[in-house]
């Protein structure tokens, strides 16, 4: 598995602007504050309680948020709490601000979900202090979150074509069928096989190849519903998942699919513009899933498509609905 590169990273941690968010029901002080951070370069906006806060967490991306302990309808540690327990998304950065200086407050508010803890009255240095190190913080957090997306996008991607691969296929379409079952819905798939593939490999070697199952997946993808889904099943051969489907509209959207692909023509490097065209086969069920479907029992009907169909004169569709 490949790393992400450097570049990836960068993009998803570098921030030009630092949005803070700063939560105080004393106006005077949420003013001298806000001034504060917009001097120290931060983009600033303010909520007076948690209720509002909580709302502007959940429209917004806040790298950082300050926060009072004492405020009405909602104080600053139920906001933490909040924060902690719906954020989904990129780590915000939370710094507790109170008058309490106690140990048992201390321990209180960090385990409510704060990061960092200052008594007032708030001295500009150190609060300044405790954000960069808050930057540190989320950088590193953010950094991470891409890798780790990155590393999932690279274990389910075919690094040939870019469509899903057979790992992603063979988790994700039994999930499919289940769920599929458990809820009475539609599901079909399609199965196609590049026609002739081998004589391409032989007149215009494997780079020609290549290039003409990256072309052909093109192709698909473009002329797929958004909740379809594209896998690479092994060779040349590729599955399209297409859920809330019966078999007669997954038909007629395998022949849309065999016509698009035989009307276009590959660019090969080197060579003419060659035809492509692939046979495929179809099978799901005219009305919701049974229960006990399997993937291996769809996906042998959907080859046995296949196969007709090249045994046929290639170049065509074969449905195969199940029982």
């Amino acid at each position: 598995m490949s790393e992400p590169t450097k570049t990836t990273i960068e993009a998803a941690t570098s921030a030009a602007i630092w949005r803070i968010l700063l939560v105080d029901d004393e106006p005077t002080q949420r003013l001298i504050v806000a001034r504060l951070l917009k001097r120290a370069g931060y983009e600033v906006e303010t909520a007076g309680n948690g209720v509002e806060a909580v709302a502007k967490l959940e429209s917004g991306d806040f790298q950082l948020m300050i926060t009072d302990w004492e405020m009405p309808e909602m104080d600053g540690i139920a906001l933490c709490r909040a924060l902690r327990k719906s954020e989904t998304r990129s780590y915000t950065y939370t710094i507790l601000l109170t008058a309490r200086d106690s140990i048992e407050n201390v321990v209180a508010g960090l385990q409510a979900g704060a990061d960092d803890y200052l008594t007032k009255p708030v001295i500009e240095p150190e609060l300044i202090a405790r954000l960069n190190t808050g930057k540190r913080i989320v950088t590193l957090e953010r950094s991470l979150r891409t890798a780790n997306e990155e590393n999932r996008r690279i274990s389910i991607t075919d690094p040939l074509t870019g469509a899903y691969n057979r790992r992603y296929l063979m988790e994700q379409l039994p999930r499919e069928i289940d769920r599929s079952a458990r809820y009475g819905r539609e599901l079909s798939v399609i199965m196609c096989d590049v026609d002739h593939f081998k004589r391409i490999n032989d007149a215009h070697g494997h780079l020609g190849g290549d290039e003409a199952l990256r072309w052909f997946v093109t192709r698909l993808q473009k002329h797929v519903r958004s909740a379809d889904w594209v896998a690479r099943y092994g060779g040349e051969e590729f599955v399209v998942v297409l859920p809330e489907t019966n078999i007669v509209n997954a038909g007629a959207a395998a022949e849309n699919l065999r016509k698009y692909i035989a009307d276009g023509r590959c660019s090969l490097p080197g060579a003419d513009a060659v035809e492509v065209t692939a046979s495929f086969g179809v099978a799901g069920w005219q009305a919701s899933v049974q229960q006990g479907a399997t993937l291996d029992t769809l996906i042998a009907r959907c080859d046995a498509g296949v196969y007709a169909s090249k045994a046929n004169g290639r170049n065509r569709v074969t449905v195969q609905a199940m029982d």
